[in-house]
């Protein structure tokens, strides 16, 4: 089957939808499906892909590739790439890689786009329960994949250290409510071993990493909170390594929560809020606590240190859950939707 990729983001762009769009894009071809991505991300010639991958196309190159195409895939809805698959009728599966709204909640243009292009799909897929409830209902639930060859327990690491924050510095993701929750469980008593205080590692960056060093320095947990800025690859995976618990406490509603997963591959047992396809990311092997309330976080920290035998649970619970969301069981899954759309001989 001829493939026709569309993401509006793509390597050597980092993010999640980046990220997943390599993934599958990647398996799609190792089963033998002839894949061309497209894409508005810019970049140069990567010889590690094994398909072309079509940067900022022009009208003409637009139309070629769709007509080339047996089938277009659209690793979330790019109305600005996809627009001559409706002229062409080309069969089209649609993946809901986020919400159909602002992030304030109202549905603009744009979106009311998006609804009219999953209207003519031939199958969508959402990537969290919570996603298919609020934006179709009638979309295949697939999970998110991590990537397992990279993110792993390390078994030559100390795990020393209690509990980490990735993500970038902003007030969506809640690291001033971690930091907040620290400064409560620190006051009552919270320790990881007698007489050992815990700790928070914040790993990222971000522009308000300024407000949340001065947030730190008036709580007085200069000894308690450290900054270590950006990782990636084998530094990011040891550095998980060496902590017990991942503490994801967004205040906006993610779609799902890909870190979730990487943490708790390399042996951290999340802890997240309630909103939107967390609770999906983690299933039974982590703690849900209440969105945006530093107190419920504490109290789930609390809980996280002073439970062994439930942590210990969470983390026995773990491989079955991240086996569902390896990158070869859920490139699996997409191909089943797309070649009952477009069957292959």
């Amino acid at each position: 089957m001829k493939i026709l990729f569309l993401t509006h983001r793509f390597h050597p762009e980092i993010g999640g939808i980046e990220v997943n769009s390599e993934i599958l894009a990647r398996g799609f071809a190792l089963a033998g499906h002839d894949v061309r991505v497209m894409t508005w991300s810019p970049g140069v010639m990567d010889e590690s892909f094994t398909f072309p991958v079509v940067r900022r196309p022009g009208l003409k190159e637009l139309i070629r590739q769709h007509v080339w195409a047996d089938l277009v895939y659209e690793n979330n809805p790019c109305i600005r790439l996809a627009w001559p698959a409706v002229l062409l009728g080309k069969p089209t599966v649609v993946a809901l890689r986020t919400w159909l709204s602002r992030r304030d909640g109202r549905i603009g243009m744009q979106d009311r786009l998006k609804v009219l292009r999953l209207a003519r799909a031939r199958a969508v897929i959402a990537i969290s329960e919570a996603v298919r409830r609020r934006c179709w209902s009638d979309a295949v639930v697939i999970g998110n994949p991590y990537r397992d060859h990279l993110f792993r327990i390390l078994p030559d690491v100390a795990r020393d250290r209690d509990f980490a924050f990735v993500g970038r510095l902003v007030s969506d993701k809640g690291v001033d409510l971690a930091i907040e929750a620290l400064d409560l469980f620190l006051k009552t008593g919270g320790e990881s071993l007698p007489g050992e205080k815990s700790t928070l590692t914040i790993i990222g960056e971000g522009p308000e990493r300024k407000g949340l060093e001065r947030l730190v320095g008036e709580r007085a947990l200069g000894k308690h909170v450290h900054f270590i800025g950006k990782l990636r690859g084998e530094e990011l995976v040891r550095t998980l390594n060496r902590h017990r618990f991942l503490l994801v406490p967004s205040r906006w509603e993610e779609p799902f929560g890909n870190v979730a997963l990487e943490g708790m591959a390399c042996g951290c047992v999340p802890i997240v809020s309630d909103g939107g396809g967390l609770p999906d990311a983690v299933g039974n092997s982590g703690l849900i606590h209440a969105r945006g309330d530093d107190a419920a976080l504490a109290d789930a920290m609390r809980t996280a240190v002073q439970n062994p035998i439930l942590i210990r649970a969470m983390q026995e619970a773990a491989p079955r859950h991240l086996r569902c969301h390896r990158r070869d069981v859920v490139v699996r899954r997409y191909l089943d939707v797309l070649e009952a759309v477009v069957p292959t001989s």
